[in-house]
Parts: C-alpha cells; structure tokens; sequence
C-alpha cells in the first residue's frame, strides 16, 4: 500500500488514527499501532508476513538468549536474517556470475533489505552491550514492523526507538507537525516527482530522437525524481510517526547544495549511510589503517552499498563509482578543495551526481555504455519529433524550475510564529488545500510508485 494512494489517504489512515487516539491506555494503543503495521504489510505482501514475523520472532528469541550466554545464537541469527536476504535477493545474481540458470523465481519480500539492516543493528548493538534484549516479543515486533517505515525507512536503531514502545505522549502541536510534514512529503511525490519521472521516462524511453541534450535533461529529471520520491516518502514517514508519538531520525539534509561527494553523503539517505559507517566501515578499522588498506575498505564499503540497492551490474558499478570519487577527494584533493568557489563545488558535485544516478538508473549494460557515450560525446537531439512522441512532456518540464529551487536551503524560509489562531487557521487551510490539489493529481494519474519500494 501506497502512502500516496487514495485507499491509504481516506481508508487506512483515518481508520488507524481513529482506533489509536480512542484506545484507553497505552498498552492498546500499541496494540492498534501493530495490527494495523502487519495489515499495512499484508496489504501488499500477503506470502512474506509469515516470513517477516517468523524472522522477527527469531532474533528476538536470540537477542534473549545473548544475554543468556548463549553462543550460538549470535551466529544463527545473523546467519537467518543474512541467508533471508541472500536467497530472496540475490540468489539469481550469484548463480548468473557461477553460470548457472534458476529454474524458479522467488518473490522478493517488501522492503526486507530495511528490516534486515534494522535487524542486523539490533543483534550488533547487543553484541557489543550497547542495549539491552527487549523483554517483550510484541514491542519488538512492532520496532520492526512499524508501518510508517517498514518499507523504505529511515532505517531505526533500536537504542533511539525503545522508549518509544512503550509510552508514548502525542501532542496537539506533535499532530499538527505531523499533519503538514506528511503533506509535504505528499506534495514531493506527487506533484514534483511523478511529474519529473514522465519527462525522464519519454526521453529514455526514445532513443531514436535522443542526444546529448536531451540524455542531460533526463539525468537531471531522474536526477529531480529520486530526491523527490525518497525524500517526499522519508517526510510522510516522520510526519505519521509524529501522529503516533514516534520521533523518527531524519534521512535527508538538502543532499544536492552538497559542497562536495563527502558532503553529498553525509546529506542523503543519512541512516543507511550511518550504518555503513557504524557496522561495516569502522569495524574494518576505518581511516586508521594504512593507505592500502583504507583504499580497500572504502571501496569493499562501497561495494555493498552498491549491491545493498539491487542485485544487479550496475549498482555494484554504482557504488564503486562513488568509492572512487570518495578516494580522489580524501587522498588526491584534500583540503585544497576549500579554496574553489562554492558555486563552482557545488556545480560539480551536481554534476557528479547526475552521472551517478545514471549508473544507478539504467540496468541494461549496453544501454548503460550507449548512454554514457552520448552523454560525453556531442550528438545532436531531435526536439520536434521527441515532443511529437509526447506532447505532455511540455507541460511537465514547468515543473523543473521549482524542482530545482525546493531542493535547496534557500527555498525553505523561515516560519513565522503562529501567534493568533486566525493565522493558525490560514496556515491549515493552505495545506488542506494541499492535499485536494495532491488528490486531484492522484485520481489524475495511473503513475505513482515509489523508486525504493524495490529496494
């Protein structure tokens, strides 16, 4: 299920609030908070609750028998929850570079490459005595299961998310909060990146009028969508977690006014970089090792990255993409980076970035190499028989110049303090006006998924 569709919008959601705010204590409260997490779940994946609970009952179970000193729980569970991914992920990947040909296919669950770094950083921090095993297995179920981020995050610690199992204190302000943030998210998926996505999908889509030109219009495009979609998506997650009493971290600082790819990284996708960092990076031993074994673990790093967003070619070439661009920047550059102009830095970074989505977008690597060439070698494009193809794409390039000021600082001033409740009620009009236009574009439109329900 959608957060931007219509059965969500007016069934699920109103529903769920209606039998949480009206539960009597805490305890039922969490209750409706889980049930209505598993149904979200079942929506759409019916087959893999069984293996979702089933895994979160498991590393429960093993977190409880940590403590007890028990050995082999540790491995176990690692083992179940890294073989899970592995068989439903990657098992074609790895058979295709052995030369061997699956003679089935299995349906790869909802956002398990989420629940399963969830998982992974719960039996780490464990490990290394940073929390405690959660007594309760129906308040650790709902850690993992929580619908606002079950499918696309932002990945949670559970350290920053046990005190809010239990009791929890939601706010007439936290609400409200709640409401326009998840409005907002709501408005950056549907009116800024589905509409981007058609203009990126009709240029990609017609090779045969396409040039340099064009190719740069539709990296900036897909460049503009996926900021959009996850972004919008990570703002509707914090915004539902708000209605709830969950503060969730927050996944994206304004990634494209980066200064740098290092800067980039620490901008986008934050949690799944933290993590990299947390249980991977340092552990290898991170920048205190010698040159050679730096430069192995940044690209090893990378590399997973990569293969953590999709058992593909390009994804693996994705991240050593920017392993490569890390290095030159730490070992190559250095500090000198700081006497360039900022909106030079800035220009490049943009740059960068583009080509990275690329690598990340197109999976077919002929296509890949077609594309990259054309990029960088002048061709010519032809405009009038590409907008024949698609008159539409017209209207949808209007949107491109506030695609590009939103994602950037600038755009976002400075609230006013709503100190009269006339104001406070101008302000909720406009965004209830907000949401009929969203609602407008999604009964418009047979085109809303989000790009990381696939990851």
């Amino acid at each position: 299920m959608s957060f931007s569709s219509l059965s969500f919008l007016f069934a699920f959601l109103p529903l769920t609030l209606i039998l949480y705010y009206l539960s009597p204590a805490p305890r039922w409260r969490s209750g409706v908070l889980l049930i209505a997490s598993l149904l979200f779940y079942a929506w759409g994946a019916p087959k893999a609750l069984p293996l979702l609970v089933g895994t979160a009952l498991l590393v429960w179970l093993c977190g409880l028998g940590m403590e007890k000193g028990l050995r082999f729980c540790y491995p176990l569970a690692v083992a179940f929850v890294l073989g899970s991914l592995l068989l439903f992920k990657y098992l074609g990947f790895f058979a295709g570079i052995f030369g061997a040909r699956l003679s089935f296919t299995l349906l790869l669950p909802a956002g398990i490459s989420f629940t399963t770094f969830q998982l992974l950083a719960y039996l780490f921090d464990l490990r290394r005595g940073d929390i405690r095993a959660e007594r309760s297995f129906l308040r650790f179920l709902l850690f993992v299961a929580f619908f606002p981020q079950l499918l696309q995050g932002p990945i949670l610690r559970y350290g920053e998310t046990a005190p809010m199992l239990g009791a929890r204190v939601v706010t007439w302000d936290g609400a409200v909060y709640g409401m326009r943030r998840f409005l907002r998210g709501l408005a950056k998926k549907v009116l800024i990146a589905d509409q981007v996505a058609a203009l990126a999908a009709s240029i990609y889509g017609s090779s045969r009028y396409v040039g340099t030109g064009a190719l740069w219009l539709a990296a900036l495009c897909y460049t503009l969508q996926i900021y959009f979609d996850f972004s919008g998506y990570s703002d509707m997650a914090i915004g539902l977690g708000k209605f709830f009493g969950f503060s969730l971290p927050e996944n994206f600082n304004y990634p494209y006014a980066a200064l740098s790819i290092t800067d980039f990284w620490r901008r986008w996708h934050i949690t799944l970089s933290l993590w990299f960092r947390d249980y991977v990076y340092i552990p290898l031993g991170g920048n205190r090792v010698n040159r050679g074994r730096f430069v192995l673990n940044i690209l090893t790093v990378w590399a997973l990255t990569g293969l953590w967003h999709g058992a593909s070619w390009n994804f693996v070439l994705w991240g050593l993409y920017y392993g490569i661009l890390l290095l030159i920047e730490k070992l190559v550059i250095g500090k000198r980076i700081e006497g360039v102009p900022v909106v030079l830095r800035r220009l490049v970074t943009f740059a960068l970035v583009n080509v990275g989505w690329v690598l990340f977008h197109i999976t077919d690597p002929e296509n890949l190499l077609r594309t990259l060439r054309n990029m960088f070698v002048l061709a010519p494009t032809d405009w009038r028989a590409l907008l024949a193809l698609d008159t539409s794409v017209c209207s949808k390039a209007l949107v491109l110049p506030f695609a590009l000021l939103f994602c950037f600082p600038a755009s976002k001033k400075r609230a006013k303090k709503e100190d009269s409740v006339l104001r406070c009620l101008l302000v909720n009009a406009g965004y209830a006006a907000l949401l009929v236009v969203c609602v407008l574009f999604i009964i418009s439109s047979s085109f809303t998924p989000f790009i990381y329900f696939n990851f």
